[in-house]
């Protein structure tokens, strides 16, 4: 077992790469994986944020190393998943075109059933700047269950109940969410380049998992995944290279907790 970077009786961080951890941790152990990638889209491109030119490099973690090793990338650590994962178990991944079909086809190839295909539309996405495309105003997450007819749990009535803009009180709730990029509010102790914004997080967690439930992020990041299960009374196992993102992770669990005494 891979020592734990901080270890609490509901939240652990793991300060290493995912699949040491992963091939480490018992069997059947995860009710559900919430899982961000790198996304392979630092190529030296440019993007806009807050109407400035900016690089889309993010790291070297995010450098793609040719199709046929990231498809490689990709494949090890869903299979270290499926493992860790319970029978009922689910995973979400989260992507854009650059990674999302080599995710799909990984999974596929692993035997997990995909549940659904999430447009993640972002409504104040930034504009295209070399004007020669549509501007990209969405990610896709896709929801997967480890077994073919093994049933998993999805809360239909809470989604139902959900107040999603497209998808008002009473209707089920559709496979568009509108959610605005993460807000300058959930950045105040530091950034991620590709912090996730927590609604996302909230819908997620909350249509798949009960209460007490284990959740398990292998690309860590800047936390949200943690930040929302500890707001939902579930338990946490994060697992990042960086140890300044455990560290912004960590800062941001103690801003909730002092919020919730």
């Amino acid at each position: 077992m891979v020592k734990p970077y901080f270890n609490s009786e509901n939240i652990q961080l793991f300060h290493d790469d995912c699949l040491n951890v992963l091939n480490s941790l018992p069997a059947n152990s995860v009710n559900m994986i919430f899982a961000d990638p790198p996304y392979f889209l630092s190529n030296g491109g440019i993007s806009c944020r807050a109407g400035k030119i900016v690089s889309v490099n993010k790291a070297d973690w995010d450098k793609s190393q040719g199709t046929e090793k990231d498809f490689e990338f990709t494949q090890n650590w869903i299979k270290a998943c499926r493992r860790v994962l319970k029978d009922n178990g689910t995973i979400w991944i989260s992507g854009t075109m650059h990674s999302i079909y080599q995710v799909g086809f990984a999974l596929q190839k692993h035997n997990f059933k995909i549940l659904n295909e999430i447009s993640w539309f972002k409504p104040n996405a930034p504009p295209n700047l070399t004007c020669k495309y549509f501007a990209h105003a969405h990610e896709t997450v896709l929801w997967a269950r480890k077994h073919l007819k093994i049933p998993h749990q999805f809360n239909y009535e809470e989604m139902k109940n959900w107040n999603d803009k497209l998808s008002p009180n009473g209707k089920q709730m559709r496979s568009v969410w509108t959610i605005p990029l993460t807000p300058q509010s959930e950045k105040i102790h530091g950034k991620h380049p590709t912090q996730k914004p927590i609604e996302l997080l909230k819908r997620i967690i909350s249509s798949s998992t009960k209460e007490n439930a284990v959740i398990l992020d292998p690309f860590n990041g800047s936390g949200t995944t943690g930040v929302v299960a500890s707001m939902l009374n579930r338990k946490y196992i994060g697992i990042d290279k960086e140890e300044d993102f455990l560290k912004l992770t960590l800062k941001r669990l103690n801003l909730l907790n002092k919020t919730n005494t």
